[in-house]
């Protein structure tokens, strides 16, 4: 692994341990050359995933993306951050489980939709709003309207 402060190829592991989402393993390194120490994260990539954009561009999925994506759409909102993380994480379980490893964009944003819209309503109409390119205030009243339960004598 190269240092991240001197680019020393060398490193050194100095102690391993699962990271608290139980899918990783954190792993804390020692710079031989600078002194450096910093920490890494290993976890199972199960196959190679690509994306194909809704303009037909392929790009290599990033989970870092879908991560920061996630982590917008729930600023401020009261989950715990190991239950976003083990979130993420079925995600990707999910899409890698698949058995393809070309991936359409629109699924993956269906996918986290339809996770979003079990844990925090805010979230998911946050996600949405970028997701479906809302134009106006009207885009977030209709999308919302159907979110709403009706009641008797309502449709």
């Amino acid at each position: 692994m190269r240092c991240p402060f001197c680019g020393n190829i060398d490193t050194q592991v100095k102690d391993s341990r699962p990271a608290e989402d139980h899918v990783s393993i954190r792993r804390r390194r020692f710079c031989s050359a600078c002194g450096g120490r910093f920490t890494t994260y290993e976890r199972v990539q199960l196959r190679d995933l690509v994306v194909i954009k809704t303009n037909g561009r392929r790009e290599d999925f990033d989970r870092d993306k879908l991560e920061r994506s996630i982590r917008i759409a729930l600023q401020k909102r009261p989950i715990e951050p190991e239950r976003i993380d083990q979130m993420i994480s079925g995600i990707v379980r999910r899409l890698e489980s698949m058995g393809e490893t070309d991936i359409q964009s629109k699924m993956i944003g269906e996918i986290v939709m339809e996770t979003l819209a079990r844990i925090d309503t805010v979230a998911y109409v946050r996600f949405a709003s970028v997701y479906k390119n809302f134009q106006a205030a009207d885009d977030f009243d209709k999308f919302v309207s159907e979110l709403r339960p009706t009641g008797p004598g309502e449709k």
